[in-house]
């Protein structure tokens, strides 16, 4: 038995008919598509690899504690993925409203919670995998070493061996109860006990525990900022789009403009969301749209393990500056503040803080959450940086891959950004019935980047101009100095000086 933390249990917790907590992914294959039987077989000799795959929750009764994970002993590969086709012509605007179908679609409960959709009929011949996974199972970065498990690193075509699944006795609810005696009353005392040391000993990031309320407070100070009106009741269907760029882009705008790679991504996401809100006729001056961006506070140790370790930070996306480059000026500035401030780490202290909780109220609260009206948080955008390398699957070389992110509560919008051999693909998820301008976003996010990118080939442009300007003025001055060459250095050499030319004086005006 292993019993969920407090993020993921939190993840369980929020999660209702309108509310689906997972995450995933659209994959996008060359051609052709293999076998049904085939991709089963592939994923099914992987599994060994990732335990959680074949693991369900189990619920402690009457909700004393938090849930455990136990080995399915009905577990069955063929539920979990399924076969499907998008009619002609094989479009991706058809793919696309395919996986928003699919991602609005709660997953079973009583198995473990994942799914596979084997897409066929995509233009040229091409064929897509649509992922899905609970967020209670991994977060973004522990999801991408998942994608790179499940997935083969090379073209070449072996033969799956499938171990044998031999899955222990699922255990009574008297063993489930002590087990919880042990968890929720032995290691809150152990806990407890540390509790001074814990106010002395630095946190993640070299924190003490009064530094992380500090920057906890500063979570709450930020938002009372004037914030984009984008909030509101959801229902239970998605919308889904994608868009994609450069790293390359990205890359050539950081060598003209200020910003880390993460800065110019919400720098044009702010664009994207400015002529979101200008396109429905908002007003924008002085206003900003904040966003709960995810940091991994993942450790090297912890890597490999598919559980939540994130944090969050907030920063707001200034959509009232007009200017393209102090709006990038401005983001960069804020999130330098909040890294120096430690927020993130602040937050995960709440985190960890939030492991004393009884397990009821954890619950609770954080369903009492999701309900509140979320007028100061407009958005998510999660960047996940993912694999340098192609993948393959069956020997056909994945295209791209378009991520997915949950939304919830009163937010209507969720980004997710994920990287891929060059590529920033954009998944942009939005609540169905109220946000039907979600290309616009997706437009806009384009525009920016090449707004950004103009702005830096003109910068580098004049740079250049002024450092060949430069070059040649000194290249004249000297040949100005030393062209025939009798100049001070030739002087010098020559052992003599030549006396100064006397003044003339100035000519008198008569």
């Amino acid at each position: 038995m292993d019993r969920m933390n407090p993020v993921d249990a939190s993840f369980l917790a929020i999660e209702n008919d309108t509310n689906p907590m997972h995450i995933g992914n659209v994959s996008i294959f060359e051609g052709p598509p293999p076998s049904y039987g085939d991709v089963v077989r592939r994923v099914a000799s992987k599994l060994p690899l990732v335990p959680r795959y074949r693991q369900r929750i189990r619920t402690v009764p009457f909700l004393l504690g938090r849930p455990v994970w136990v080995d399915d002993t009905n577990f069955q590969i063929l539920y979990h993925i399924r076969h499907t086709a998008v009619p002609s012509p094989g479009s991706d605007d058809q793919l696309r409203n395919l996986a928003g179908r699919v991602f609005a679609q709660n997953l079973d409960r009583g198995k473990p919670l994942w799914e596979m959709w084997i897409v066929e009929g995509l233009k040229g011949g091409r064929w897509a995998l649509i992922s899905k996974v609970h967020h209670c199972m991994v977060d973004g970065v522990s999801g991408t070493d998942l994608l790179t498990v499940l997935l083969d690193k090379s073209a070449e075509v072996e033969e799956p061996v499938i171990e044998p699944f031999h899955p222990p006795r699922e255990p009574s609810t008297i063993e489930v109860l002590a087990d919880l005696l042990k968890d929720g009353v032995v290691q809150p005392l152990h806990a407890l006990r540390g509790l001074p040391a814990m106010a002395r000993s630095p946190l993640p990031g070299g924190m003490s525990l009064g530094d992380a309320g500090r920057s906890a407070r500063a979570y709450f100070d930020m938002l009372t900022t004037r914030t984009a009106d984008l909030n509101g009741p959801i229902g239970p269907h998605r919308r889904w789009s994608w868009t994609k760029s450069s790293l390359d882009d990205v890359k050539t705008i950081r060598q003209s403009l200020p910003g880390t790679v993460n800065d110019v991504v919400l720098a044009v996401i702010t664009s994207g969301f400015r002529d979101l809100l200008l396109s429905r006729g908002e007003e924008v001056e002085g206003r900003v749209v904040r966003t709960l961006v995810p940091v991994s506070v993942r450790s090297e140790a912890e890597k490999g393990t598919y559980n939540n370790r994130v944090s969050a930070m907030f920063p707001g996306l200034p959509v009232g500056i007009e200017d393209p480059v102090e709006r990038l000026m401005d983001i960069e500035r804020q999130m330098n503040g909040l890294k120096k401030s430690h927020a993130a780490a602040g937050a995960e202290s709440i985190v960890q803080m939030a492991g004393f909780a009884p397990p009821m109220l954890l619950a609770l609260g954080t369903r009492l959450a999701a309900r509140m009206p979320q007028r100061t948080l407009n958005t998510v955008t999660t960047n996940v940086p993912g694999p340098r390398f192609p993948l393959y699957i069956a020997g056909r070389k994945m295209l791209e891959v378009y991520p997915f992110v949950p939304i919830e509560g009163n937010v209507r919008i969720g980004i997710a950004i994920f990287s891929y051999i060059g590529g920033l693909n954009y998944g942009i998820t939005a609540d169905y019935d109220t946000t039907s301008d979600i290309d616009v976003l997706s437009e806009g996010i384009v525009a920016g980047m090449h707004e950004y990118l103009q702005i830096a080939r003109r910068r580098a442009v004049s740079a250049r101009r002024n450092a060949a300007a430069k070059a040649g003025m000194v290249t004249s001055a000297a040949s100005g100095r030393n062209g025939h060459g009798v100049g001070s250095d030739s002087r010098v050499a020559n052992g003599s000086k030549r006396k100064p030319s006397p003044r003339r004086k100035p000519a008198v005006k008569k």
